[in-house]
């Protein structure tokens, strides 16, 4: 039969559409997703051999092509490949981490593509893959990408420019929410490597920014080989050598010159509280790199020095006696070597280090103005440590690969005190330890009782209320993980185990060992308002209360994991996924008990792709998975150790005019300190510390959506996501159920004793089991504790949709995505942003009954709707720009207060009488409920922050003449607008229940316009 010639207009959207696949790495077999490679994958003539080839490295493999045409490389290192067919012909692609780049050298139905022979694509990497194999949410940058866009250069920045993220609460530092999830539910990695930071999930292993080649972004729907977040992942390749020799450095500066001021902060009624006019800061980062073959085609290495440092002048707070100078400094390194042993085995080591060491100055200040008199001493921090990763990777067969991973990383999270004297201060971590220094004083009397007797305050204090950590805290991760992939036909099986031990050595005390807090008590209070929070009726007398906390534990999670996958070309072009995951996470305490241990907590996966055209331009997706959450080491430094934590209630008749200290001290009540949460220094039974039924925490997700190339040069995509939270673990902390079961059965609780602890980890809402020595006698008793009586269930759903275009031409890329977004529940998750409380898992959300009524509404991480958009702009060969456009609409915040439980006081009535006359029944949390002035106010229906718009433009500069040198100029918040993105959500004094001056003052805002000037020179 004849073949009818092709027009050459038909030959032209031939090579169009063999284009778009090939540049979007579009792969024509079964895919499965890698944390550290990528794959070739195509179709051709049964029994022909097709080789790839790396020109940089020389590395090389050769297969052969199936019965059913298609052919498949595995597990291959990122980079730029050749592939060539037996039968002529040859493809230049580009391989990204996760994606499978295609060549095909058959059209459709088997017919020869020879025809298609000249045409050479190289994917540029600045285009989010239509990965017709793939059934994950992701979006990879390169750093070519990320070199051309105004972006800020650290991983949290690169990850909130995909879709479906946002940034989370400014108490917790520089992290991001993904979907909806708290901040502490994310997992970050290096070449496949785990740098979480587990003790908390709230910090990572920062890999000099330099030597990142990729970052891939996965927020939702991904498999099975990953687990462990209910967020989302972030994974990084390095940079690696070559044959070639490369060097080069380069310095990014940011002058404080050209930095604006951030804003003043002022009280609802117009009192000025925060002076940074006066703050300043810049900071420097070189890097110096090189790379090579030691062996030609065989062994390569690629190396960076980078050292950053940062200054930064805070004055704040008028009200503070004291201000600082911070100095941070981050002398870091990174190595990573290649050994291509042979074509079918490579070996790769990887070590960094991301070291920082932090000084705090601490300056005293005149109150109630801004000045810098003496230096009193400095807080040093220390924070990161190194990481070693050897990966091997075998190819046995055409069809069968395999690679095995062992890490090694450590995390330093240490601090000490040197006073001006000269005087070292540390916790050792011993509970006896009297820890040396001048305590925290914290005033919070109305302003016209301060106005009164002035302000009480430490002219000695150098940590700043925060709690000390010990000085030799470091969390240390031992990783091994072995991964298999096999291809079967029209199935690609992929399965692993996964070993990930980790230990925290940990503790914390209070500089000087106590924190005092002076409080007001008003026995005839009046009507308050705005402008005056009390009466000043002239009966009103102060009190103040000793807080002792001290902690201290080596402490462990064992963490094992199981997977398998199966990626079925059911069709050509259509593919369905399943994938199968079993965690097991076993927590032990300072002692080394376990106190809590979940067996394999199953997690299934299921989806698939549909290529509706055959030719990778139009692709359906979809997937439903649930995904587990361990619990972090954190818990058990107070909840299943020992620990100490104390208050009492005193009159006084003086204060240290120097440190703020009480004398004349009378204890109000005959009873001694009162152990908080039971925490009286001894140690714990871990049998007493988690529910006997305990099951695993974890969420369900389901995914659909389309992607469509809709020219030569962009794509749209549109998916919906549901995410819902089936089940939570955290602690409970209302011993009175169990003193309810005791008074019912005539027993004699004593308490606090180590097999009676307060606290114990439950999953709200489901009934518990808790095993408790009620009388101290050693009998440990097994109690069923209604889940109605503890708490409701735990709620968090995300619903979801996002829209993201890509573009590439010759001169410009733009990428981009507009999210609508709702996140609702009665928890955030991991963390509580409502007041910054970083413990997580053991939040406050459901330590009383009490704590949960009106807490069912729009959480911290609703951002309703998100706008982004990034690009570049090729003006000529020397001259570039490039734009990043951020518009989102403001969080909700909440109206926090007492809950007074005198049942004759109506709301909107102001507390009549304090105790002991018991008019006034404040719960003993304080200031911890969705209520304001007696009157609920439901979460997140108090208001909104505003919109906040942030736009950041780039020039850079690469002159002709000197090849290899290039500037760039970054205008980061171009237009300087400082909105506000979160305020003081608590309204009500904790003692009193009157209205506080600081409820929605601003604690955190854009950040000011800055600017950063960078020369790179490369060869």
């Amino acid at each position: 039969m004849a073949v009818k010639k092709k027009s050459i207009y038909e030959l032209r959207i031939s090579k169009t559409v063999l284009a778009i696949g090939l540049a979007l790495g579009v792969a024509g077999g079964v895919s499965a997703q890698s944390n550290t490679a990528g794959a070739i994958a195509g179709r051709a003539n049964a029994g022909d051999t097709i080789t790839i080839t790396n020109p940089n490295t020389g590395f090389s493999r050769t297969i052969t092509v199936g019965a059913d045409g298609t052919y498949r490389f595995s597990a291959l290192p990122t980079g730029q490949y050749t592939v060539t067919s037996s039968a002529g012909g040859s493809r230049n692609v580009t391989v990204n981490v996760g994606v499978a780049a295609s060549a095909d050298f058959v059209g459709g139905g088997g017919s020869s593509a020879t025809t298609l022979d000249a045409v050479t694509v190289v994917g540029s990497g600045f285009v989010n893959p239509i990965d017709v194999t793939s059934v994950e949410s992701t979006t990879i940058l390169t750093s070519e990408q990320i070199a051309r866009i105004p972006v800020p250069r650290d991983t949290t920045s690169v990850a909130l420019l995909a879709p479906g993220t946002v940034r989370g609460d400014a108490a917790f530092g520089n992290l991001a929410s993904f979907g909806g999830a708290s901040v502490a539910e994310n997992q970050y990695f290096v070449n496949g490597f785990n740098i979480t930071n587990s003790f908390r999930s709230l910090n990572f292993s920062q890999v000099p920014f330099e030597a990142i080649q990729e970052q891939q972004i996965k927020t939702g729907g991904y498999g099975a080989e990953f687990g462990r977040s209910l967020g989302g992942v972030v994974n990084q390749v390095t940079k690696r050598g070559s044959n070639e020799f490369h060097a080069g450095a380069n310095i990014f500066y940011t002058p404080e010159s050209l930095t604006a001021n951030p804003k003043n902060v002022y009280l609802t009624n117009g009192t000025l509280r925060q002076d940074n006019s006066r703050d300043e800061g810049w900071n420097a980062t070189t890097a110096v790199w090189a790379s090579g073959a030691l062996i030609k085609d065989r062994l390569f290495a690629y190396g960076l020095v980078q050292y950053g440092r940062n200054e930064a002048e805070a004055w704040g707070n008028i009200l503070s006696p004291n201000n600082t100078s911070t100095t941070t400094k981050n002398p870091n390194w990174l190595l990573k070597m290649d050994w291509n042993i042979n074509d079918s085995n490579l070996l790769e080591l990887t070590a960094f280090s991301d070291k920082q060491k932090q000084d705090v100055d601490t300056y005293l200040n005149t109150v109630g103005t801004v000045d810098r008199l003496n230096y009193i001493g400095t807080l040093h921090n220390e924070q990161g440590g190194e990481n070693y990763i050897l990966k091997y990777t075998g190819y046995f067969t055409d069809n069968f690969t395999l690679s095995a991973l062992a890490g090694h990383g450590e995390f330093s999270r240490s601090q000490r005190i040197r006073t001006a004297a000269g005087d070292d201060i540390s916790y050792s971590g011993t509970l006896e330890q009297e820890l040396g220094g001048c305590p925290f004083i914290l005033d919070v009397r109305p302003a016209y009782r301060r106005d009164v007797t002035g302000a009480y305050y430490s002219k000695c204090n150098i940590a700043a209320g925060a709690l000390l950590q010990r000085n030799d805290s470091k969390d240390t991760r031992d990783q091994f993980r072995i991964d298999a992939e096999w291809q079967l036909g029209d199935h690609l099986l992929k399965f692993g185990y996964d070993l990930d031990d980790y230990e925290s050595v940990a503790g914390q005390a209070n500089e000087g060992g106590r924190l005092w807090r002076y409080s007001t008590v008003d026995p005839t209070p009046g009507v308050p308002s705005p402008t005056n929070p009390g009466t000043n009726s002239g009966d009103e007398f102060d009190i103040v209360r000793e807080q002792v906390t001290t902690s201290g534990a080596k402490l462990k999670v064992k963490q094992r994991a199981f997977y398998i996958q199966d990626s079925w070309n059911v069709t050509d072009n259509f593919i369905a996924y399943l994938g199968l995951r079993w965690d097991t996470f076993e927590n032990l305490n300072g002692n080394g008990q376990s106190y809590i241990k979940i067996d394999n907590q199953f997690g299934p996966r299921l989806g698939f792709s549909w290529d509706v055209n055959g030719d990778s331009t139009f692709k359906i997706f979809g997937n439903a998975g649930r995904y587990a959450l361990p619990l972090t080491p954190s818990v058990a430094l107070r909840g299943a150790s020992a620990s100490l934590f104390t208050r009492q209630n005193f009159d006084f008749t003086s204060v240290d005019p120097e440190t703020g200290v009480p004398g004349g001290l009378t204890p109000r009540g005959t009873t001694g300190p009162a152990f908080i949460n039971g925490e009286d220094g001894r140690g714990k039974n871990p049998e007493t510390i988690a529910s006997k039924n305990l099951e695993p925490q974890y969420q369900d997700e389901y995914i659909l959506g389309f992607q469509a190339a809709l020219s030569d040069n962009m794509s749209l995509g549109v998916r919906g996501i549901y995410r819902e939270l089936k089940r939570a673990i955290d602690d409970n902390c209302d011993y009175t159920a169990i003193l309810e079961y005791a008074e019912e059965n005539g027993l004699d609780p004593v308490i606090p004793n180590p097999g009676f602890p307060y606290c114990r980890m439950f999953n709200p809402g489901e009934d518990a089991v808790f095993v408790t020595d009620i009388e101290a006698d050693g009998t440990l008793r097994t109690i069923t504790i209604p889940g109605d009586r503890l708490s409701p269930k735990a709620k968090r759903t995300y619903s979801a949709i996002e829209i993201f275009v890509d573009g590439n031409w010759d001169r410009f890329f733009l990428q981009g995505s507009y999210t609508y977004a709702k996140s609702k529940g009665n928890t955030e998750g991991g963390v509580k942003s409502d007041i910054g409380q970083a413990d997580t898992n053991v939040t406050q959300d459901f330590d009383y009954i009490e704590l949960t009524e009106n807490t069912f509404g729009y959480l911290p991480n609703d951002r309703r709707h998100s706008l982004k958009l990034f690009g570049n702009y090729q003006i000529s060969e020397e001259w570039s720009i490039g734009g990043n456009l951020l518009v989102q609409s403001g969080r909700p915040y909440n109206c926090i207060g007492v809950l007074d439980r005198d049942p004759n006081r109506a709301p909107g009535e102001p507390p009549a009488l304090p105790p002991p006359d018991g008019t006034y029944n404040p719960h003993p949390y304080g200031a911890s409920f969705m209520r304001c002035n007696n009157i609920p106010v439901p979460r997140g229906t108090a208001g909104r922050l505003p919109w906040t718009t942030t736009f950041d433009l780039n020039v850079a500069y690469r002159p002709s003449f000197a090849k290899g040198l290039q500037f760039k100029l970054d205008v980061f918040n171009l237009l300087d607008s400082q909105k506000t993105i979160a305020v003081n959500e608590t309204a009500e004094d904790q003692t009193s229940g009157l209205p506080v001056e600081t409820y929605l003052s601003p604690v955190a805002f854009q950040a000011p316009r800055s600017v950063r000037f960078m020369v790179q020179y490369d060869f």
